[in-house]
């Protein structure tokens, strides 16, 4: 019986990887992969029959039933030649029909399917079939020219075609499609259908091979232009050498560059350095990466400004006023500058210094330093180091780099234009440092006053003299800047504003600046110092003035509304009437309680924006002693109001407390604002009194606040930030602080306005001041009272300050 008979065939499988056969084709093709092996020697050994078949994936080395296709040709192998000494062997098939597989039965050794051959329509004839036909003869001749890669033979076999199914399959298999296209012509047994999809697949083709033609003659017409400008070029360095007009190609430019460089009498290193840059590129070819590398690198060096400086002023009168003008307060940092300015007028050959200003946001710390640039007459770069964490950013790249540039310190230079410039290193606190090196460490080069006369940028090479230049950098803490680092510079630091400060600055500066920004003058918006105060308290809470000055902006920007829709000639705010331009109050004001209450202590803490009342309640209550901390506390807080309790109970007798209650007693201590993250030793004191008042039943005066760190024997240790948090207390309407006697060298820091305003109670143990904090009747405080008294410490505070002895 003949094969095409058959119902269904058991026959050997081969996968076929980026190739199709049809039927009707003679393929030769190498078999290597073992699986193919063995399937070619059962067919061998059988009747020469195999079923070929297309694999999805070409990389698949070893095929599953899902990795083939359905649809392949049924073969007959005509020849077989084994490679000697090798296991690969050269087959050659030919295809007899379409088939495909109902069942796969085995993978291994080789694949094993049932295979029922397809049977093809007739193909059908007529005047439609013919002009296919042409069509696709027609496209399959434009796809030869096109190529040139189809044999004459071929197209003259195809112009003989007049079955349209065969044409179709002959013609796919000797086209560049993709081995999925041509699945798709395979899997089509309809003659017709699969003649007009070859032909469809024809049209697309040709679409493809033009798009390359036009890219290939793009591609060839800069090849010819370059080789023409590269033989000219050539051709004219010949000719010139012949005259002995010009030592090279590049003539002129190479003198033009060996004029700047002598004329900028650079040390001898330097100047040696880049007239070998010239030299080298002289003798590069025109055009070539290195050429346009050196030219970029001279082009930077040569912008630099070698030898140029601007004259400091000596007008100290002059100085300070411009800096009085541009800022309210910040005296520390004025009288830096107007001594480094004095120091300049005697000494003129001093070298430049680093000076560090560390505060809160929105103090003015960039400000001030653009103000002393225009105090000092001299340029300004200013360079902005927060997120920078590329230590190339600070030293650069070397210029062998793609794309390399110098760093930020040689960048600001180029800036400025000068040697002696003011340069702003601001967020210094702010870098980091990763894989890519770290940036602090590449800064100390620039800010060491023994170094940055010869820093060496990546970039340059050759040594760049910093040491005349001023640098400010600029930070919120100097708790993240390496010590190495910080070592090198002088920290000035500047504080929060009081409110009266903040009151000024709005009146001589922020509100000017937005009137004039909004196009008002004072005639069309006025507002009250009462109103200012109001904004301040109610609308604003930070120790600068960044967010007084959005609400100013807020203001001048509804004024404007309401003059320009004719509402009003003009606005006059007073107090009270900020909430139709501003809104409800965003903050609440501390006040002072009505009443003395038990447990109840109110401490002085500091933040970021400034200083904070900080209220301690505290609950004693029957129980086994458990001591109950809440309120978001950080652990040194907590090791703090530990300290207290441990403190009372060594001295609970003599305090008149139940020696027993650290065993029958429950103590909860609770700082309010439990969202509030809350942390550092200050509170030590206020949690020590607001207990022993939970303890004894004695109220705490409401018109006292303290702050203190406490240790185990109940001494009262020094705490920072006492500038602000005594503002804190006099902005809550608490005249009397009790502070520790270690931070009596600090009350010369304190406004001068608080200090008029302000009670200060020194002490160096809790004992002292428990008659100062707590409300005892007459009687009962006579009877506990050991011997305390108040004596004044020195006559130049006698009316505020006083210190608690024993």
């Amino acid at each position: 019986m003949d094969i095409l008979e058959k119902e269904f065939l058991t026959l050997p499988v081969m996968p076929l990887r980026g190739t199709t056969m049809f039927p009707g084709m003679v393929l030769n093709f190498d078999v290597e992969r073992a699986i193919s092996r063995a399937a070619v020697e059962k067919a061998f050994a059988a009747d020469n029959q195999i079923f070929l078949v297309t694999q999805k994936q070409l990389s698949k080395e070893e095929p599953e039933a899902d990795d083939l296709y359905s649809v392949g040709t049924l073969c007959t192998i005509s020849q077989i030649l084994r490679v000697q000494g090798s296991s690969m062997m050269k087959v050659r098939v030919e295809g007899v029909c379409r088939a495909k597989i109902t069942e796969l039965l085995a993978l291994r050794p080789h694949i094993t399917a049932s295979i029922e051959p397809l049977t093809e329509p007739e193909a059908p004839t007529g005047a439609r079939v013919e002009a296919e036909i042409r069509k696709c003869i027609g496209l399959f001749n434009q796809y030869s020219l096109a190529t040139a890669a189809v044999a004459p033979e071929t197209m003259l076999r195809v112009i003989d075609m007049t079955d349209c199914g065969a044409l179709a399959d002959y013609v796919a298999q000797n086209v560049y499609f993709q081995h999925s296209h041509k699945q798709l012509v395979l899997d089509e047994v309809r003659p017709l259908k699969r003649l007009q999809l070859v032909s469809d697949l024809l049209v697309r083709e040709l679409d493809v091979l033009n798009l390359q033609r036009l890219l290939d003659e793009d591609t060839h017409e800069q090849i010819d232009a370059d080789q023409r400008d590269y033989y000219l070029r050539e051709q004219m360095k010949v000719i010139q050498r012949e005259l002995g007009d010009s030592d090279g190609e590049y003539g002129d430019e190479t003198e033009e560059y060996e004029k700047k460089i002598m004329a900028l009498h650079l040390p001898r290193e330097s100047e040696e350095k880049l007239l070998k840059e010239v030299s080298r590129m002289a003798k590069q070819p025109f055009g070539s990466a290195e050429s346009a590398v050196t030219r970029t690198y001279l082009d930077i060096c040569l912008d630099l400004p070698w030898g140029k400086r601007t004259r400091d002023t000596t007008d100290i009168a002059r100085a300070r006023k411009c800096l009085d003008a541009d800022h309210y307060g910040l005296e520390k940092v004025k009288e830096r500058i107007i001594e480094f300015l004095a120091v300049r007028s005697l000494a003129p050959k001093l070298t430049g210094g680093v000076l560090c200003l560390v505060g809160p946001p929105g103090v003015g710390k960039t400000s001030i330093a653009m103000s002393i640039a225009r105090a000092t007459n001299r340029k300004l770069a200013r360079i902005s180091l927060g997120g920078v964490h590329d230590e190339a950013e600070i030293r650069g790249h070397r210029k062998t780099y793609v794309g390399a540039m110098p760093g930020r310190i040689i960048a600001g230079m180029q800036q400025a234009k000068s040697m002696n410039p003011v340069m702003v290193l601001d967020e210094i606190d702010k870098m980091a440092s990763d894989f890519r090196g770290d940036p602090a460490s590449a800064l100390l080069e620039a800010l060491d006053g023994e170094q940055n006369g010869t820093f060496r940028d990546n970039f340059l090479e050759i040594p760049f003299d910093l040491s005349d230049v001023l640098f400010i950098t600029t930070c919120n803490t100097t708790d993240t800047i390496p010590r190495a680092l910080l070592d090198r510079m002088e920290v000035i630091e500047l504080g929060s504003y009081t409110d009266e400060e903040k009151l000024l600055i709005a009146k001589e500066h922020l509100l000017p600046k937005q009137r004039k920004k909004h196009g008002l003058t004072a005639a069309k918006l006025k507002l009250s110092d009462e109103a200012l105060r109001e904004i301040i308290a109610d609308y604003t809470r930070e120790s600068g003035v960044r967010i007084l000055e959005r609400q100013l902006a807020a203001i001048c920007r509804k004024t404007a509304r309401i003059i320009s829709e004719g509402e009003r000639k003009s606005v006059s705010v007073k107090a009270g009437e900020l909430q139709p331009l501003l809104g409800a109050p965003k903050y609440n004001r501390d006040r002072m309680y009505p009443t003395d209450e038990v447990g109840l202590v109110r401490g002085l803490a500091w933040t970021s924006v400034g200083g904070e009342v900080l209220d301690v309640e505290v609950s004693v209550m029957a129980g086994t002693g458990k001591l109950e901390l809440t309120g978001n506390l950080g652990d040194v807080m907590k090791e703090s109001a530990k300290a207290a309790v441990t403190y009372i109970r060594t001295r609970a007798e003599a305090l008149g407390i139940d020696p027993e209650f650290y065993k029958n007693r429950d103590i909860h201590i609770h700082f309010p604002e439990g969202a509030v993250p809350k942390d550092g030793p200050s509170a030590g004191i206020t949690v020590c009194v607001a207990v022993i008042s939970a303890l004894t039943g004695v109220p705490v005066r409401r018109d006292i606040a303290m702050t203190g760190e406490i240790s185990l024997r109940g001494r009262v240790m020094a705490i920072g930030g006492l500038r602000e948090k005594t503002m804190a207390a006099l902005r809550c309407g608490i005249h009397t602080v009790i502070v520790p006697s270690e931070n009596e060298r600090d009350l010369d820091e304190i406004d001068p306005n608080v200090r008029k305003a302000m009670d200060f109670v020194l002490t160096d143990h809790v004992d002292k001041i428990l008659d100062v904090a707590l409300r005892r009747p007459a009687a009962a405080a006579e009877e506990a009272k050991p011997a305390f008294a108040f004596a004044e410490p020195h006559a130049k505070a006698r009316s505020r300050v006083r210190q608690v002895t024993q």
